[in-house]
């Protein structure tokens, strides 16, 4: 999949988010720990109940875990639609179809992301990895299957997921997007992605 999304875009999939994270990521995090926390009491109660599930647990990966799921926190998205948690020892044909979307969905065997040793990757109800060690490559191979299938982002994570795409995968088209059409969908560039973009690049100045 690594091999068909760099075809397709050009860039490496895995190396190219990694680079972002070590250039961005610890920005990201510092703004919605502190300046995100006073954007509303639901946000605020996000990130106090992710900092209790994570504890003491350090590192690149955890980092990831916590980022992805504050971002579809901030953006008020669903968790369900891209991550579906199963019993650790969960095998691929024993995960209940009916629990997951029919859009590119990580199985997470565990609790929580932070507890889970192993991830699965579905597309179309359909199991195609089944034992992903790392929380990264999974992550990077469900953002590379919409592509790699052709297709849309789901609009319950459209804000999410374009996020990323923008700043963590460097795509980057002034024009088109990925997210399902719908009748109320008119811009090209998500607005709440810019705005956080934006508020991104200030916070950064005001720390200098």
């Amino acid at each position: 999949m690594a091999v068909h999304f760099k075809e397709l875009a050009g860039i490496g999939l895995i190396d190219t988010f990694t680079r972002n994270v070590d250039l961005k990521g610890n920005r990201l995090l510092n703004y919605l720990n502190t300046v995100g926390v006073n954007r509303n009491k639901k946000f605020l109660q996000a990130v106090t109940n992710l900092k209790v599930i994570r504890g003491e647990l350090s590192g690149c990966s955890e980092d990831v875990k916590e980022m992805l799921l504050l971002l579809l926190s901030y953006f008020n998205e669903k968790e369900d639609a891209m991550l579906c948690y199963v019993e650790d020892t969960c095998l691929a044909e024993e995960v209940q179809m009916d629990q997951v979307h029919l859009t590119p969905t990580l199985v997470v065997c565990g609790r929580s992301c932070f507890s889970a040793k192993r991830f699965m990757l579905c597309v179309d109800q359909n199991i195609i990895l089944d034992n992903i060690p790392s929380f990264i490559s999974a992550l990077c191979m469900m953002f590379g299957s919409y592509y790699c299938f052709n297709i849309h982002y789901p609009s319950e994570l459209a804000s999410t997921l374009e996020f990323l795409q923008r700043c963590f995968f460097s795509i980057n088209p002034e024009k088109g997007t990925k997210v399902e059409k719908t009748q109320t969908s008119r811009l090209n560039v998500n607005p709440r992605v810019l705005t956080l973009i934006q508020e991104l690049s200030d916070h950064e100045w005001r720390d200098v």
